[in-house]
This record gives structure tokens, C-alpha cells and sequence, in this order.
């Protein structure tokens, strides 16, 4: 899978420039530049869907971080999934490392991300169905309809085969024992994993339905609400939609660019997907890839910001352990 990755960025990029020379890049900058710097608005109202999609991790973490806390983790979490070139799950790694900060049992964080990732998947399907119908209803673009639903259901049977899996099938008992006999049960890298007790978490997680049905509504909720970058973008770019139609565009989008998961960051097909379906919905092309910019700046923005946020606070977090060590190793001083 590595290779697809390393083929889908320079891919992606060219998809990208090839878009913006055929639509004509100075027509989409004099768009873009006819908004101003009410575009800017774009950034902090992303910390709206993150701030609900934390709530959820909250409730499956039983509330033992608070939500500010989770917030900042959860932007740091979708920044290294979007901007850097790592794995589609390098984000939550590194999300219930930092998340260990506030709650250091291993098991319980990792079982919280794991349902967590279980129930978007849920929430990305049921999102791109109100997209699906909202399109229906309000276009007549019956192939492009089709193939995206297609590409949907076809992809189905794999996020159910997952969670079977991961409910029933003692995965991380297995990987632990997988890796003991492959690395000596003494290696450094085993030290914190509890493949059976993780098993166990994740299972009491999966079988509190009224818990999963609370983490997919706030989850959707966000997912909802990352629909008001589009309905804000478009008019301030001077072509605004419908409420529904910036629902369309938004989930469509998702479910796309979750669909090319082999390219990094869906560089070109977020772009492409986001031009096709503004103009179904009426949007004019230069517009619609102008939006497509716009909101692959703020993503790039709001981003960097978290990725320097967490710098920041790695060095903070290693520099005061230097100093408790340094006080440990003081003699002590008797007058």
C-alpha cells in the first residue's frame, strides 16, 4: 500500500494543477480575491465540528480528560492524518499518545479511539446517504448520483467485516502474541499493550448501545456542522446555496475523499470532487474550484497551527521531565 502513496501524490498534484490551468487561475484568484479576508472566518469555525466530534470521544472515554483537552488532541489528530505523509491511522497513534497526558491507562484511551474510529465510519456512511438524497432531490444528475452510491455500497461489506472483526475476533490478543513471538515477549515495544484487555474494553465499549448511539449523533452533528465552511465560503465567493446544497457538497466531498484514502491528504480528488459537485448543485466551475482552494487553505492553515501547537507542547512536556530529573539527582542539602 506504501507504493499507491507514493504514485497518488504526484498524481494528486498534477490532478490539482491541471484542474486550475483548464478553469484558468487567474479567473478563480479574481474570485477568490473578490471575497476578501472574510475567508479567513474559515479557520476558527473548523474548531466547531472538532470541538463536537471530541464531545464524542469524551463520552466513550467516560469523561476522564476534559473537552478542551480532547479538542486540542482531536486537531492535532486530524492534522497528521491530513498533512502528513503517514498511515490513515498515524493520527490516532499519536492521538492516544497524547491523550495518555491526562489518562494514562493504555487500554482504557486505546479502546475509547478504536470505537471511536467505529463509529465514524458509521457517521461517514449515514452522512453520505443525506448527501446521496439531498443531490436526488434537489438535481437531476442521475449518473453522477449513481456512481457515487455505487462506490458506497460497494465499500460496504468492508467497515462491517471490520467491526465483526474487531468485536468478535480477539484481533489485538492475536497481534500481541504475533509480536512476542516475533520480538521476545521482553521487547520494550510490549510493555504497555494488554492485547486481552483491550479486547475486553472494546467489546464493553461495543455493547453499551445507548453510549454508541450518543458518540454517532455529536459525531454527525460535526460532521453536520463542517457543512457551514461551504455555505460561508460560497457567499463570500459571491454564489451562495442552500443550506441543503452546502449539506450535499460537504458529505459527497467526505465520502469521496475518504474513498481515495491512497492519495495523500485526497490532494486533487478533494478538489475534483468538490468542483463536480458544486456545479451539480448550480455552482459555476470557476466558483466551485475556487471553494475547492479555499477550503484546502484552511485545512493547510488550521493544520499547521495545531501541528506547531503540539510541538509546543511536546518540548514544554520534555523540558519540565528534564527538570524533575535534574531535582531528583540534586544531593540533598542539610544546613
Amino acid at each position: 500500500m506504501k507504493w499507491l502513496r507514493w504514485i497518488g501524490l504526484p498524481a494528486g498534484i498534477a490532478t490539482l494543477i491541471a484542474l486550475v490551468l483548464h478553469e484558468g487561475a487567474g479567473d478563480i484568484m479574481h474570485v477568490i480575491a473578490g471575497a476578501g479576508f472574510a475567508l479567513l472566518l474559515l479557520v476558527p469555525l473548523h474548531a466547531l465540528p472538532l470541538l463536537l466530534d471530541a464531545y464524542a470521544w469524551s463520552l466513550l472515554l467516560g469523561k476522564r480528560a476534559s473537552l478542551p483537552f480532547l479538542w486540542w488532541v482531536a486537531t492535532v489528530r486530524e492534522a497528521i492524518s491530513r498533512l502528513l505523509p503517514v498511515a490513515s491511522i498515524g493520527g490516532e497513534i499519536i492521538g492516544i499518545g497524547l491523550a495518555r497526558w491526562r489518562v494514562p491507562d493504555a487500554s482504557t484511551v486505546s479502546a475509547s479511539v478504536v470505537v471511536e474510529v467505529l463509529v465514524t465510519m458509521a457517521v461517514q456512511y449515514a452522512f453520505s446517504a443525506l448527501g446521496l438524497v439531498l443531490i436526488a432531490t434537489s438535481t437531476h444528475q442521475v449518473s453522477a448520483i449513481k456512481t457515487i452510491g455505487l462506490a458506497l455500497a460497494l465499500s460496504l461489506p468492508l467497515p462491517v467485516l471490520t467491526v465483526a472483526l474487531i468485536r468478535r475476533g480477539r484481533v489485538f490478543h492475536r497481534i500481541e502474541r504475533f509480536a512476542a513471538k516475533l520480538l521476545g515477549d521482553a521487547h520494550p515495544l510490549l510493555r504497555d499493550i494488554d492485547g486481552k484487555r483491550l479486547d475486553a474494553d472494546i467489546d464493553a465499549l461495543m455493547s453499551r448501545t445507548g453510549l454508541l448511539a450518543s458518540a454517532f449523533l455529536w459525531q454527525f452533528a460535526g460532521y453536520a456542522s463542517g457543512a457551514l465552511e461551504t455555505y460561508w465560503a460560497l457567499a463570500m465567493l459571491g454564489h451562495p446555496v442552500s443550506v441543503s446544497g452546502a449539506l450535499a457538497i460537504e458529505a459527497l466531498t467526505q465520502a469521496v475523499r475518504h474513498a481515495a484514502f491512497m492519495v495523500p491528504a485526497g490532494l486533487g480528488v478533494q478538489e475534483g470532487a468538490v468542483l463536480l459537485l458544486a456545479v451539480v448543485v448550480g455552482v459555476d466551475r470557476e466558483t466551485a474550484l475556487s471553494l475547492a482552494l479555499v477550503k484546502r487553505a484552511r485545512e493547510v492553515i488550521f493544520g499547521c497551527v495545531a501541528l506547531a501547537s503540539w510541538q509546543v507542547a511536546e518540548i514544554a512536556r520534555a523540558r519540565k521531565g528534564h527538570n524533575k530529573l535534574l531535582c531528583r539527582q540534586l544531593p540533598n542539602v542539610r544546613d
